[in-house]
């Protein structure tokens, strides 16, 4: 049984558990991952790691609600239990080499984003960070990445927080001032993600993205992260979660990471009706 610590709201739809785990905290590195359990007769998912705390033995995770599964987490409280919390799993983001990077997170992704920022800040590099939201009230983790990053831009769709626009628009902006990186590292929604690695190839820079949207089991045994990069069959949660943005076949992903929506969708309202019965 793994304890919830610590838990924290940090949107409307998004919450941070600090969990007990020091087996996972002890090797956990950035671009992880983490499979849960919450009960006995929950489904298991995957969960990039955010952040660890090898003294304290603790794992912190951002989770937004989007179904059944993160759903019934939601309602779960600090000093409560999850069933399971195995990991660390995937291989982590690769760091060495790089004197110059952007770090550009999406949404819920910045979750992600954040440790593999401050890991090439600790390691000397200059970073360059983009965080984009849909709004204002979607915002998290700024003053997180203003304090790893030596330069950083937030953008917002409607223009109610930061700069308007895109971070693509951002990223375009940078580019156009002269800035070159040895390394772009994309991690949110897979359309942000196929638009950032078609903006950097049009400036010949590598690009490393998370396709840690399209994971459902995290133990290469279901097929459901199955995508192509460059002409070969792979999986996000035993080959990666992480690939190059420039071989990736954006449009068979999109369409694999609609699959279960609608069944999602259901699972999701059934399990809500659930808890407004019980209140």
């Amino acid at each position: 049984m793994y304890r919830i610590v610590k838990k924290e709201t940090l949107n409307p739809s998004v919450n941070l558990y600090e969990i007990e785990a020091p087996m996972t905290a002890k090797t956990a590195q950035p671009g992880q991952f983490v499979i849960l359990r919450s009960h006995k007769d929950g489904e298991r998912i995957p969960i990039t790691i955010h952040d660890c705390d090898r003294e304290k033995g603790t794992v912190t995770i951002i989770v937004q609600t989007v179904g059944a599964a993160t759903e019934r987490l939601r309602h779960m409280e600090q000093g409560e239990f999850l069933e399971d919390f195995v990991g660390p799993l995937g291989r982590p983001t690769e760091i060495e080499g790089n004197k110059k990077v952007c770090v550009i997170g999406g949404g819920v992704g910045c979750a992600i984003a954040y440790p593999v920022l401050k890991k090439f800040h600790d390691c000397g590099a200059e970073v360059h960070a983009i965080a984009g939201f849909r709004n204002r009230d979607m915002v998290i983790l700024e003053e997180k990445f203003r304090s790893v990053s030596d330069l950083f831009r937030l953008c917002t769709d409607d223009g109610s927080y930061g700069e308007k626009g895109l971070v693509t628009d951002a990223l375009r902006d940078l580019l156009g001032k002269g800035h070159f990186y040895d390394q772009v590292i994309a991690i949110g929604p897979l359309v942000m993600m196929k638009f950032v690695a078609l903006t950097t190839e049009e400036y010949g820079i590598p690009t490393t993205v998370s396709m840690n949207p399209i994971m459902v089991d995290g133990t290469g045994m279901c097929g459901g992260c199955r995508l192509t990069v460059g002409g070969e069959t792979k999986f996000a949660c035993v080959d990666g979660p992480d690939f190059d943005g420039h071989l990736v076949d954006w449009d068979e992903s999109l369409k694999r990471s609609r699959m279960y929506a609608d069944w999602e969708r259901h699972k999701h309202s059934q399990t809500c009706n659930l808890f407004r019965k019980e209140a």
